[in-house]
């Protein structure tokens, strides 16, 4: 069995874990990794916006997939676009990792102390916007590259700081390089983030049936609802879009976010409701947000 994987020391790591857990069910399946440079690896000098914002590091592994070169695929979800090829189905999502974004800083400065004109780096608009939204004076520098490759920037290119997710830093072992976990109130989350899902052809049904074990069904849950919101606001490359679903009890809640990319207006609400309803609940907290100025906001990018 060919898993079709991103070659960032992230990626294959994230690939390794998978192949653990399948060995650990199902030893008798011979497995081997194959990295697929994806588009949104290549094209490293320009703005994924540019490249074609949100697939350009799945693209490729899914076409490998459908083709037949590979039989499962391991992608962070929060890479991702709403919408997947038909023929392709997530066979699992597997538990959740720390959905939340951290700071690494000179000199382990919190965000709160951040000094006017600090220069901080992402390539996200998501978390571009969160942060000009509590910290309008400081100045994003666009950041792409891999973990390694922007946690050097903050030396190369002199920034302050460079926001990253906990549940990449996390895998690799950057634990003591985190100078603040930023919580959920100040930066909601990307959807899906710090979950991974495996990805198999529709007809792969020995597959599924092995794949279906390492389903973690409340992370699957909270995602299905993150995503569902994503969809029906249109897939959203061109706008910051955040969105974090949570199981408590019995209960699913799911907040959303859309905002300005300067971070001058951010419209955010929240629903919760039963959690056979996360789709229903991901397109009716798309539409709160739509009617409380999202609509104004995706009119004015699209």
């Amino acid at each position: 069995m060919k898993v079709g994987t991103r070659g960032s020391k992230l990626a294959l790591a994230q690939a390794n874990s998978v192949v653990e857990s399948i060995k650990k069910t199902a030893p008798e399946i011979n497995i081997e990794i194959t990295v697929i440079k994806t588009s949104g690896d290549i094209m490293q000098d320009i703005s994924l916006l540019q490249i074609g914002g949100q697939g350009v590091f799945v693209k490729e592994i899914e076409e490998a997939l459908l083709s037949g070169s590979i039989d499962l695929a391991v992608h962070s979800m929060k890479d991702v676009p709403g919408e997947t090829p038909a023929g392709l189905i997530f066979a699992a999502i597997l538990p959740r990792g720390d959905m939340r974004d951290i700071l690494v800083s000179r000199g382990n400065i919190k965000m709160e102390f951040m000094p006017k004109g600090a220069k901080i780096g992402t390539g996200s608009l998501r978390r571009g916007a969160q942060i000009k939204a509590m910290l309008p004076d400081v100045e994003i520098v666009p950041l792409r590259g891999n973990i390694d490759t922007r946690l050097k920037k903050i030396e190369t290119e002199n920034l302050t700081g460079v926001i990253l997710a906990a549940a990449g830093m996390k895998r690799l072992g950057y634990v003591q390089r985190i100078a603040q976990y930023l919580p959920i109130e100040l930066m909601l989350p990307a959807v899906g983030q710090g979950a991974l899902g495996l990805q198999i052809r529709k007809t792969d049904s020995e597959l599924l049936k092995v794949l279906s074990k390492l389903n973690h069904p409340s992370t699957a849950t909270e995602v299905t609802a993150e995503r569902s919101y994503l969809r029906a606001l249109g897939g959203g490359c061109r706008l910051p879009i955040a969105a974090y679903g949570l199981i408590e009890g019995q209960r699913l809640t799911l907040q959303g976010l859309v905002a300005a990319p300067n971070g001058t207006s951010v419209i955010r609400d929240k629903v919760w409701g039963a959690l056979d309803e996360a789709e229903e609940l991901g397109k009716k907290l798309a539409n709160m947000i739509m009617e409380k100025g999202g609509k104004q906001l995706l009119n004015l990018v699209h």
